[in-house]
């Protein structure tokens, strides 16, 4: 079996006729892999994760999934085969405890709720202390994790996640990233959108740089990150301080 989770080809998508916010953009995300997409505001970063998820109409090109095409299945399909996603907003029902959050994960699959919130709060300890808590109550980065949670309740495939960072504290994202992290560790592959670019580039294995709705750029997070030309196009001061480590520095093909 090929180890290649999702496949992204040249991918032209919008949200209105005649408008394209992708052209022919490429992505690829193998077993385990933890995948960062950055780039400027209006690139198309979250538009890409939405024409994974069947949320924008894919015009041309594919998208796959462990080989089959995914490309426009309605979100309640893409959830059953093995597809999670994690809006920036609105990610928790507010009126409902974690443990109503974490079933509503698992509506499609009732029979697998047990083992999948025992797996969810072992990854996410704090939970388990809190499942008759409103979720209403909880402050963004716990909104956060109940949102991850319900997103691993399906025991998905990949995990797509929209600015795990945004809108928190500078402590707060630093949890934000470390739950990521925990996610891919234990074995989930995940696409995450972030504009935290330096953040983003220090955990992910591979890093993509979208601009104008293209992938302009693509390596490791270390390559990006020390890359002169990403550096000075999208990172900024942070990215330039970053390249005073003496490490290799070189360009990375787009």
């Amino acid at each position: 079996m090929s180890d290649l989770v999702v496949s992204v080809e040249n991918v032209t998508a919008g949200y209105l006729p005649g408008v394209d916010i992708l052209t022919e953009c490429n992505l690829t995300a193998s077993r385990g892999e933890l995948i960062g997409i950055i780039g400027p505001n209006g690139a198309g970063k979250s538009t890409l994760l939405k024409a994974i998820f069947g949320q924008v109409n894919v015009r041309s090109g594919s998208v796959t999934l462990e080989g089959e095409d995914i490309t426009n299945l309605r979100a309640n399909r893409l959830v059953a085969h093995g597809v999670g996603f994690i809006p920036q907003t609105n990610n928790v029902f507010p009126s409902l405890s974690i443990e109503e959050n974490l079933q509503m994960g698992a509506f499609q699959k009732p029979k697998m709720l047990a083992e999948r919130v025992d797996f969810v709060t072992t990854v996410f300890p704090d939970l388990a202390k809190r499942l008759k808590q409103r979720a209403g109550g909880l402050s963004g980065g716990e909104r956060q994790m109940v949102a991850m949670g319900r997103a691993l309740m399906m025991d998905p495939k990949v995990l797509l996640l929209d600015e795990p960072s945004a809108g928190l504290s500078p402590v707060r994202q630093d949890e934000a990233f470390l739950r990521v992290s925990e996610i891919n560790k234990a074995g989930v592959t995940c696409i995450m959108v972030e504009q935290n670019a330096r953040r983003c580039l220090q955990i992910c294995d591979r890093g993509y740089v979208l601009d104008q709705g293209h992938d302009a750029y693509t390596g490791t997070g270390r390559e990006l990150l020390h890359d002169p030309k990403v550096t000075e196009l999208y990172l900024g001061t942070l990215g330039s301080e970053q390249n005073a480590d003496p490490g290799v520095h070189r360009p990375v093909a787009g």
